[in-house]
């Protein structure tokens, strides 16, 4: 699938990418996402095993974006799976949930059924010009479940990339200023319905 230029020579194209393909490419996908999460460089060995166990679950589904030709190096990552009550997110997803007073019923509505958003990432010098719509778009395409949830870094009045793109594409709060396990940042939980349009 072909969308839009980013100048006049280079032409992204999106194409799907396989469990098999994911892993021949985890060091340019992972470079990708290092880069555009700003994290030091070595990060990335430490994140090769996770990505690695998440191509193995259930709905596993992997997009990216390349310029000029299927063979050429990924400018952009994106994938995600069926969320399910046995995953760390999830369960860390619920627990913060709870501790912001949502009652077990309601939490229950949110997490029987949705597809995680996991990671989504565009190389710097490709950002701005519709990608990470494009990937998102592509990779929620014909997903059965009944919404998406991702999670973001909070920022002082959404003012980055991310934030912007997420509210253009629709995705509404859930949860806020929630610190995971692990990690000191605090973060935004955001979904959105599906089908989505």
């Amino acid at each position: 699938m072909r969308t839009v230029a980013t100048d006049a020579e280079t032409t992204p194209y999106l194409v799907d990418l396989s469990p098999q393909e994911i892993r021949r490419r985890l060091p340019e996908a992972l470079a990708i996402y290092v880069e555009a999460m700003g994290y030091p460089r070595g990060t990335e060995y430490h994140r090769a095993p996770m990505w690695i166990e998440h191509v193995s679950r259930p709905g596993w589904r992997g997009v990216g974006a390349v310029l000029s030709t299927p063979d050429a190096p990924l400018v952009a990552v994106a994938y995600g799976y069926h969320g399910a009550r046995n995953q760390w997110w999830h369960q860390q997803v619920r627990d913060g949930l709870r501790k912001s007073g949502y009652t077990d019923e309601h939490i229950d509505g949110i997490l029987d059924d949705y597809f995680e958003l996991t990671e989504l990432h565009v190389t710097p010098s490709a950002q701005g010009h519709g990608l990470g719509r494009a990937l998102t778009r592509r990779l929620l395409q014909d997903r059965p479940e009944k919404s998406v949830l991702l999670s973001t870094p909070e920022v002082v009045q959404e003012e980055n990339r991310a934030w912007r793109l997420y509210r253009r594409l629709g995705f509404e709060d859930v949860l806020r200023n929630f610190t995971f396990s692990g990690d000191r940042r605090p973060f935004a939980v955001l979904g959105h319905a599906l089908p989505f349009e």
